[in-house]
């Protein structure tokens, strides 16, 4: 497993790291047993990083990740949560008592007393040009109630825009094969100014595994039936934005991409991503043991070459450039 800087935060960390909302169980059911089997194999297979989030199961997430770093004290693991979606999404509820209230809860959820990373969990455009929002977020850091601050957006702008405040460690932002917008800006801005990039869908909510046909269907509870057209959240989260038909077509022809690199599909996804310079680390969800291995191998796959790069710029063009680009 290779490791990265985590940005400003001067941590650290595995280039495949864990994503965790599936484990609130707020889109299929995850067992306690299986969440943890699930951080044990991810530790045992190099993956240093877990990012989490308050409202997760309400926070079920953060409190199964607490109890098992309570039983893992030893574990050299970042843990970064994210706040700000518990309630109404206007600008006026981003202030210094609702942050107090939700790291507070955070911190008894995860069992410590200064958080890892928090991240404003995509909030309203205008907080990122809120200087009130991170004097607050300043003062938190020199009380210790957080380590370091960060963000993870929706769009483009909004990266840009945070990664311009000095105090920004991290941006977190949908970054996979078949949403490139954050290579033309992002990632260069982010490694000028040391901010550090987690990637997040990096399967495109799986679609980048190869497994799924026209015929899938999804439980009704989970985000992949009833957010495909943003009827519950931003439309970005749930297969990248991307028409799920075009999605398919499009994961078949990156499917023989990675066949051609000797590659499983996700495995090729993540690799992909991981290897691009500016990223920190990666956040693919795991449900079982054997998801979370894979996807940790992807740590370590040798670079894919330029070749490889091109092929995947050249399917993001002709497949979504027109459809999606310009929307995040």
């Amino acid at each position: 497993m290779r490791h990265n800087s985590l940005g400003r935060t001067g941590r650290n960390v595995s280039v495949i790291g864990l994503g965790t909302w599936q484990l609130g169980a707020d889109w299929g059911e995850v067992s306690e047993a299986d969440a943890r089997a699930v951080l044990d194999a991810s530790l045992a297979s190099g993956v240093t990083f877990f990012d989490t989030a308050d409202v997760y199961g309400d926070g079920r997430s953060e409190s199964i990740i607490g109890a098992w770093r309570r039983d893992n004290a030893d574990a050299d693991v970042t843990v970064a949560t994210k706040m700000g979606r518990r309630m109404e999404q206007v600008p006026e509820n981003y202030v210094m008592d609702n942050f107090r209230a939700w790291t507070d809860r955070s911190r008894r959820n995860l069992g410590v007393d200064t958080l890892d990373l928090v991240q404003l969990h995509c909030p309203p455009t205008p907080v990122y040009s809120s200087d009130a929002v991170f004097d607050a977020l300043d003062t938190l850091v020199e009380e210790g109630v957080v380590a370091n601050y960060g963000v993870s957006v929706e769009t483009v702008d909004e990266a840009l825009t945070a990664i311009a405040r000095p105090n920004v460690a991290t941006v977190q932002i949908i970054l996979n094969a078949f949403r490139l917008k954050p290579l033309d800006a992002v990632l260069p801005a982010a490694q000028d100014a040391g901010v550090g990039i987690i990637a997040r869908v990096p399967l495109a909510s799986g679609l980048l595994s190869g497994r799924y046909t026209h015929e899938t269907t999804f439980a009704e509870n989970d985000h992949r039936t009833f957010n495909r057209h943003g009827e519950a959240f931003d439309q970005g989260e749930t297969f990248s934005g991307v028409d799920y038909d075009e999605g398919v077509e499009a994961a078949r022809e990156f499917s023989a991409l990675a066949a051609d690199a000797g590659l499983a599909p996700a495995t090729a996804a993540l690799a992909w991503v991981a290897q691009l310079p500016g990223v920190s680390t990666v956040i693919p969800g795991a449900r079982n043991v054997a998801q979370a291995e894979s996807n940790a191998a992807a740590g370590s796959v040798d670079d894919l070459g330029e070749d490889f790069r091109k092929a995947v710029r050249e399917l993001y063009d002709r497949r979504f450039r027109a459809a999606i680009h310009e929307r995040w």
